[in-house]
């Protein structure tokens, strides 16, 4: 026997696609047949509609979970087919002109936006952007001084720090060399080639033990003022609120007594004459932007290294610094690197020496930004050669070994790229762009297609982008001079820097709409002062605007 139960289904004012339900079953020897009308898109819970069913045919219990499980798969199979057949209605609309489709981009993302601010939990505010905030508050306040005050009292703790491990780095040296002079002498007599690389090796164990365990203390020591000081940083801000609080001179600027001697006698002989010249130019085709110009004879760390006051002799000078660090007038300076990413050698160990002489509260150390940079450099390296690698699948074995070789120097970067650091401990910068060049810079031959100049471009354009308004640039691609650069190498690498950095700037205008910067071109400091008069007096024949002729006529 074969029984038919029918449902009619809800009577709807939407429009919609009928589909029947087809659910069997048997109980004995009969067997029965559900049929039931749904309308697609379904409205209903499907947990509501199943008990309606059971409830209106009189089923019996033992169908339940079945007829469940089939109901579910029917409304999700036929809901996905009517959605899809709607999408497909939908493209070939806007295919054929029907729907206008910036209209239809518009409505949907208003209909996002709409559901997002409805439904979506409100951002919490980081720790970092409430300090941020806190800070800018109190250095444009009267409590800058005592803000200033208690950094340069970190600033000598940490620096007497490395005074004492300089001087412990110093005896061990000192001991060490005079053992390994002794033991020199007594070489083929007494002692051996190995009796010497066993103390080598013990010499080379000491040192390395003796710089972590600095390292590790310097670590700790700078993790704790730095907490400190960002909750001491909040508390005044709060106690401020008060309007019975008084600022007072709660914190006195304390003498760094490892240096003063030192800097007291030596003064005279550390500075040395500091060459400037200051231009005010105005570049561009219509609307013309001033921009100031400066050519110094200095060293790149100065910039970074904090400077003392004439007159108290102990207090950071850095004021201004400090009150542009959270604005839209930031300070960069360009240090040209190698290929590796490290702070062990060359210039790149001065720069994270002064990084470290001060502890930094706003953002990581100098090592962590490193780390994360080589993370992002080596994940970039193995993204683009394994899209190489699919790309030419046919390769020769010339191509093959090529590749072996950049697999090995995934870790580097190549000339022309950079990458960039953010300080808020240093005298004058905000932001480091590490750029990289090679060896070829020191060739008189290089074009303006050379990746240096290629990457100073790229860095102004950073500078455009990011509110750096201030910019310190090596003039001759190089931080110290050598014997090959002569006269004349000075003067064409001068002169190529020169008009390159001009067309830079006045590509600027089309980047930020013109805002005026000041860009600072630095000499060696190793340079005579002849030459660094010749590059004053090429810099505004290079970068001079034609003036305007008016032609007036008589009639």
């Amino acid at each position: 026997m074969q029984k038919a139960f029918k449902m009619k289904g809800n009577q709807g004012t939407i429009c919609s696609m009928e589909r029947e339900f087809l659910y069997e079953f048997g109980a004995g020897n009969q067997h029965f047949v559900l049929r039931v009308p749904l309308k697609f898109p379904v409205k209903e819970n499907a947990s509501h509609l199943l008990e309606r069913l059971m409830l209106l045919h009189n089923l019996p219990c033992f169908v339940e979970n079945d007829l469940k499980e089939s109901l579910n798969r029917f409304i999700e199979e036929k809901s996905i087919q009517s959605y899809d057949r709607e999408a497909e209605g939908v493209l070939e609309a806007v295919k054929s002109g029907k729907v206008d489709l910036h209209q239809l981009a518009n409505t949907w993302a208003k209909t996002y936006i709409e559901a997002t601010l409805e439904h979506a939990q409100p951002e919490d505010p980081s720790w970092d952007e409430d300090f941020a905030d806190v800070y800018h508050d109190l250095i444009h306040s009267p409590a800058s001084e005592t803000l200033l005050n208690l950094e340069h009292n970190y600033f000598v703790s940490i620096s007497e720090s490395i005074s004492e491990r300089d001087v412990e780095l110093k005896k061990l040296h000192e001991r060490q060399g005079a053992e390994m002079d002794k033991v020199m002498q007594e070489l083929g007599k007494s002692l051996t080639d190995q009796d010497v690389n066993i103390l080598a090796a013990q010499h080379f164990e000491s040192q390395q033990v003796l710089e972590n365990k600095w390292s590790n203390e310097l670590k700790q020591t700078t993790a704790i003022q730095k907490q400190e000081y960002q909750e001491w940083v909040i508390k005044l801000h709060e106690d401020l609120k008060h309007p019975n609080s008084t600022i007072g001179d709660e914190i006195k600027v304390q003498p760094n007594q490892w240096r003063e001697s030192l800097e007291g006698n030596g003064s005279l002989f550390e500075e040395q004459r500091q060459l400037e010249e200051s231009f005010t130019i105005h570049l561009g085709a219509q609307l013309k932007t001033m921009h100031n110009l400066r050519l110094l004879r200095a060293d790149m760390l100065d910039f970074c290294k904090h400077k003392r006051h004439q007159r108290s002799g102990v207090k950071l000078h850095r004021l201004q610094t400090a009150l542009s660090l959270y604005s839209t007038s930031l300070c960069g300076l360009v240090l040209l690197v190698d290929n590796r990413i490290s702070s062990y050698s060359g210039i790149k160990r001065d720069f994270a020496t002064v990084c470290q002489e001060c502890t930094d509260f706003h953002f990581p150390g100098i090592q962590e930004q490193l780390e994360v940079v080589q993370q992002v450099v080596l994940y970039a390296r193995a993204q683009r050669h394994h899209k190489c690698k699919g790309l030419n699948g046919n390769r020769n074995s010339s191509s093959e070994e090529t590749s072996k070789n950049t697999e090995q120097h995934l870790l580097n970067i190549l000339p022309g790229e950079f990458y960039i650091t953010r300080h808020s401990n240093l005298s004058e910068i905000h932001v480091t762009f590490h750029l990289c060049v090679d060896d070829n810079v020191r060739s008189g031959n290089i074009s303006a297609r050379d990746p240096a100049i290629m990457g100073l471009r790229n860095i102004l354009k950073v500078c455009c982008t990011h509110d750096i308004t201030t910019v310190s640039i090596p003039l001759l691609l190089v931080h110290a001079m050598s014997e090959e650069m002569t006269i004349s190498w000075c003067l064409k690498r001068a002169e190529l820097v020169f008009k390159c950095v001009k067309g830079f700037m006045m590509e600027m205008a089309s980047w930020d709409g013109g805002i005026s910067r000041t860009v600072q071109f630095l000499v060696p400091q190793s340079i005579s002062e002849d030459m660094f008069y010749q590059l004053s007096n090429m810099l505004p024949q290079i970068f001079r605007v034609s003036s305007t002729l008016t032609l007036t006529s008589k009639h």
